[in-house]
């Protein structure tokens, strides 16, 4: 199977990412990562603007779950039970477990489901070997560390291929 590592949409963080925009591109399951996407890995808890984007998926017929590469759940429990959503924990992205598991689990279909995430090798190629939509953003307190800088460089090419680039 051929497929592009071209995210589908390139936006500044997830706040772009309204109700109303995913009703028009027929989401209604949303999955995302967590760390550097929905917030800092330094950030322990939900801020007042992350629940209140949550607030208004949920409200907008939108269902959001985190689907991360973390290994401990302490921190995905602590996050996601602060914002009353569910998760896939250990997920094995670019592996496609967690998001075949987390389109069984809400019932909706790969065709209505969406991935939000920072990275190329990790979200981006899980969503696309998981045949749902890419929805990329820049990372949330921006690349820490020498390899996330690197890392975050070299993705930077695909991120401009986007056709539905939003950052400009």
């Amino acid at each position: 199977m051929a497929f592009s590592l071209i995210p589908d949409y390139v936006f500044n963080d997830y706040t772009a990412l309204t109700p109303a925009f995913l009703r028009a591109q027929g989401i209604r399951l949303l999955l995302s990562d967590l760390d550097y996407t929905l917030a800092p890995k330094s950030q322990k808890e939900p801020d007042a603007a992350l629940r209140t984007w949550t607030e208004s998926l949920r409200a907008g017929g939108v269902t959001l779950a985190i689907i991360s590469n973390n290994r401990s759940p302490v921190r995905v429990e602590r996050f996601c039970g602060g914002l009353g959503i569910s998760y896939i924990g250990h997920a094995g992205k670019p592996g496609t477990r967690g998001i075949v598991e987390a389109i069984r689990k809400h019932g909706v279909p790969a065709s209505e489901t969406a991935m939000l995430g920072d990275k190329l090798l990790t979200d981006t190629l899980a969503a696309k070997r998981g045949g749902i939509r890419m929805l990329m953003v820049e990372p949330k307190g921006g690349p820490v560390g020498a390899w996330n800088h690197v890392l975050h460089g070299m993705q930077e090419p695909f991120k401009r291929a986007c056709r539905q680039d939003m950052r400009r």
